[in-house]
């Protein structure tokens, strides 16, 4: 049989494709273990152009492309068409190297001629590929609690889930944390994230941050900067035409999988036994949203918005000179309308609650 997650299509397959052309560095970023190894072999399959599959990793590789001269690059590709590297962070000045390949070779310069993919965890657009419809809802109540890595698809047992997933937090993530800036004190970065992730949906700024955790706000900063770049948390701003009742100094923060931040805090419970179940509904459907602008490169800005009395709108898009405002409620049950103070000063917004029953059309672009 094969594997479930070979036959999901990514979403942004077919943008790759459509920009690889001549004269083209494609770069595709991500965390690890969410299957950019196997888009590029997938990819690979579909060229009708000779090419070459090297892995950045191989110290062999790194020798050979470091002799920077473009006769050894036109020498050592020959014929081949497209240059394919795994892994390719690891090779010392790769972006140089690139583009001396790309202007050396092909005569032009590299300028405008890069294109940048990002490719996260299997999002709910890409699950339905594959999902039986009578199972959705049990399976985004999985989700929830373990999240989107590809590989889960495989692991019937949720114990062998969770040691999946303590395996990518102690194995993958803490090794790129750590060799990222030469970052040596893996024990302050996990209690960093444990108290984001304790702090999921809610308001915290750097000094508080520091403060409570025994370090220098600069540190805080630098340490929440790397996390971001590794693809672990991602950063939402408070909202703000400079009126006087709006809050804007501190920032949320969210996982870009709920399955890590379940991890990090030692709690897989399944959602009857929760008491988080509004931050695990807030982090999962903010983080597809992500997913979604993303793949559908949006030219958005994502805000949430606070008053100085707490009136609160979770998530703020502004898409195209219209704000669109919404709350994230598990039960479709529970109704509720914009604050006063934002209708007030944005009447012209459009407003959505965002519950387990239409999240999916949450995950397409607002009409």
């Amino acid at each position: 049989m094969k594997r479930l997650d070979l036959l999901i299509k990514r979403t942004i397959e077919d943008k790759i494709c459509s920009a690889l052309v001549p004269n083209k560095a494609i770069i595709l970023l991500g965390p690890r273990r969410v299957g950019k190894t196997v888009l590029i072999d997938q990819l690979a399959k579909t060229l009708d152009a000779p090419y070459l599959l090297l892995n950045g990793e191989d110290f062999a590789v790194q020798e050979m492309l470091a002799r920077r001269r473009v006769q050894h690059y036109r020498n050592f590709l020959g014929e081949k068409r497209i240059l394919l590297i795994y892994e390719a962070q690891k090779i010392p000045n790769i972006g140089s190297i690139l583009k001396l390949m790309v202007d050396g070779i092909e005569g032009e310069p590299l300028t405008g001629r890069k294109k940048t993919f990002h490719l996260l965890a299997l999002s709910e657009t890409e699950f339905a590929q594959i999902e039986d419809p009578i199972a959705k809802r049990d399976n985004l109540r999985t989700r929830l609690i373990y999240g989107n890595y590809p590989e889960l698809i495989h692991m019937p047992e949720l114990a062998e889930k969770q040691s999946y997933l303590s395996e990518i937090v102690n194995s993958y993530l803490l090794r790129d944390i750590l060799a990222f800036e030469n970052i040596r004190n893996s024990e302050k970065i996990i209690n960093l994230l444990r108290y984001i992730a304790f702090q999921v949906g809610n308001e915290v700024s750097f000094n508080e941050l520091g403060g409570s955790l025994g370090m220098s706000k600069n540190t805080v900063e630098r340490y929440m900067d790397m996390l971001t770049k590794v693809f672990v948390l991602h950063r939402i701003g408070g909202f703000s035409r400079n009126l006087r009742k709006e809050v804007t100094k501190k920032s949320k923060w969210y996982f870009y999988d709920n399955g890590l931040r379940n991890v990090l805090i030692a709690n897989m419970n399944p959602l009857e036994l929760r008491n988080d179940i509004g931050q695990l509904w807030e982090n999962y459907i903010i983080s597809e949203r992500i997913k979604h602008q993303r793949y559908s490169e949006m030219i958005v800005n994502n805000y949430f918005w606070r008053s100085f009395v707490q009136q609160v709108v979770d998530c703020v898009e502004e898409l195209c000179g219209i704000l669109f405002c919404f709350e994230f409620k598990w039960s479709p049950s529970k109704k509720t309308r914009p604050p006063k103070a934002w209708r007030e000063a944005y009447p012209e917004s459009i407003f959505e609650i965002v519950h387990q029953d239409n999240y999916r059309t949450f995950l397409q672009n607002p009409d």
